[in-house]
């Protein structure tokens, strides 16, 4: 039977943007990390990488960008072109709480959150070689000695400031870049503890470092005996995930494709073993839908405790 011009065309054009997304991409991607070298996110951003390789037939080259708790690398992903070719993984903090206590140059609206593969594990450590374990021995040393703490977010050191402060404790800070520069300064003592992303992971099992407690709401299924900072009486947590996020603008079909690899990636059981047995984050899928009211749920909330 032959076929009316107009349905040609209709088939056409209903087919074309699944053609699209299926031969997209063509060249190469770009993942941005907003860490140093090392650490859980670069750990898990790596593998997946080369797990979304696999579904989409394009190498997908890792960038480093630290700096700012992953500002430096949000304002990068802001100004990049929306064709989906660039895209970030990390956590949410950046912008859950970091725009709300320093100038940035981004917006929760610069972004959509395409899909999440993992949630994060936020903690503070010590070196097991330390004269304390839990964080309430950490308060009561910081009572009487002076102390110095490893941050790697802004919202990470305001909790610890404002805890230390609450405590009447003498602290000092110490930046750096991401877990790959806390865990040196952790193990060699250069810091009596820190804040972890996950980086924990490789050194709590060699019993090297040691959990005091988790920033998380909830405690951690893979160290069920540490308590959050909830339990111990402080009303700080950190809830937040590991994340693909694009800039806006980017094609519906292309931002089709990125979240049906972070699913596959999800099911992978390459991505599975690193970031569950490796660096301890349980693996989930959450799609965009969801993932963009997370965001502005998590923010609206922290606006809300920073204002009181």
């Amino acid at each position: 039977m032959k076929k009316t011009l107009s349905a040609i065309l209709g088939a056409t054009l209903l087919s074309a943007p699944m053609a699209y997304a299926s031969d997209w991409p063509t060249r190469p991607l770009t993942m941005v990390i907003g860490f140093n070298p090392g650490g859980s996110t670069d750990i898990q951003g790596r593998v997946l990488a080369n797990v979304m390789e696999e579904f989409l037939g394009q190498p997908v080259n890792v960038v480093n960008q630290p700096g700012g708790g992953s500002a430096v690398a949000f304002t990068r992903l802001k100004n990049t072109t929306p064709d989906g070719y660039t895209f970030l993984f990390g956590g949410t903090t950046a912008l859950t709480f970091t725009p709300i206590i320093t100038p940035v140059e981004y917006e929760i609206d610069d972004f959509e959150y395409l899909a999440a593969v993992a949630i994060g594990q936020n903690a503070i450590v010590t070196s097991a070689e330390q004269p304390f374990s839990t964080f309430d021995e950490i308060v009561e040393y910081g009572r009487e000695n002076p102390m110095t703490y490893a941050q790697q977010t802004p919202l990470d050191e305001a909790i610890i400031m404002a805890i230390a402060e609450q405590e009447g404790l003498d602290l000092a800070i110490v930046p750096t870049g991401g877990g790959g520069g806390m865990a040196p300064l952790v193990l060699g003592r250069e810091v009596d503890f820190a804040y972890s992303g996950g980086t924990h992971a490789q050194y709590t099992p060699t019993g090297e470092m040691v959990v005091a407690a988790f920033m998380s709401a909830e405690r951690s299924p893979f160290y069920p005996d540490v308590p959050t900072l909830m339990e111990l009486g402080y009303d700080y947590s950190i809830e937040d995930y590991r994340t693909i996020i694009v800039p806006q603008g980017v094609p519906d079909e292309v931002k089709e494709r990125l979240i049906a690899a972070a699913e596959f990636a999800s099911e992978s059981e390459a991505f599975i073993n690193i970031t569950e047995g490796n660096t301890f984050f349980p693996v989930v899928f959450i799609g965009q839908e969801e993932m963009e009211e997370n965001v502005r749920r998590i923010r609206a909330a922290t606006e809300e405790v920073m204002a009181n």
